[in-house]
């Protein structure tokens, strides 16, 4: 009896091992596959150069849109000085042909003409015997 129960524990002590060893080895052969999605963002790392280039072209946007701006007002400008000239030119044509008429009706000779520089746009010179007519300011 003492020989019987000996071998069943034995054979007890085997099952438990096997199942235990039949265990660990099906948890084991199989591959689990686990998704992990963190809801922890991370801020992009960002080197001093990528920094400063950064601050570069923020600070070449803010003087382009600078620059832009006093250049339409210049622009402006002289739009405004360019009317005002030739308002005084047209003026002036006029006062000449009046002081012209003038000196012809009281018979005086009139004084020499003066040469003056021609205008950028302009490439024929203009007679200078003669007085020139009025100019449309475009107004």
């Amino acid at each position: 009896m003492r020989t019987g129960k000996r071998l069943l524990a034995v054979a007890a002590v085997l099952s438990c091992c096997s199942v235990a060893v039949w265990l660990s080895t099906a948890s084991q052969g199989s591959q689990h596959t686990y998704e992990v999605r963190p809801q922890i963002s991370i801020p992009e790392y960002k080197t001093d150069a990528a920094r400063a280039i950064d601050a570069y072209e923020r600070l070449m946007d803010r003087h382009m849109g600078l620059t832009e701006k006093n250049l339409l007002k210049v622009g402006t400008d002289i739009q405004g000085i360019a009317d005002k000239l030739d308002a005084l030119d047209g003026k002036l044509t006029l006062l000449s042909m009046r002081i012209a008429r003038i000196e012809q009706a009281l018979g005086i000779a009139a004084m020499p003409a003066v040469q003056t520089k021609p205008r950028p746009g302009q490439n024929q010179k203009q007679p200078q015997d003669e007085v020139s007519t009025p100019r449309s300011s475009g107004k």
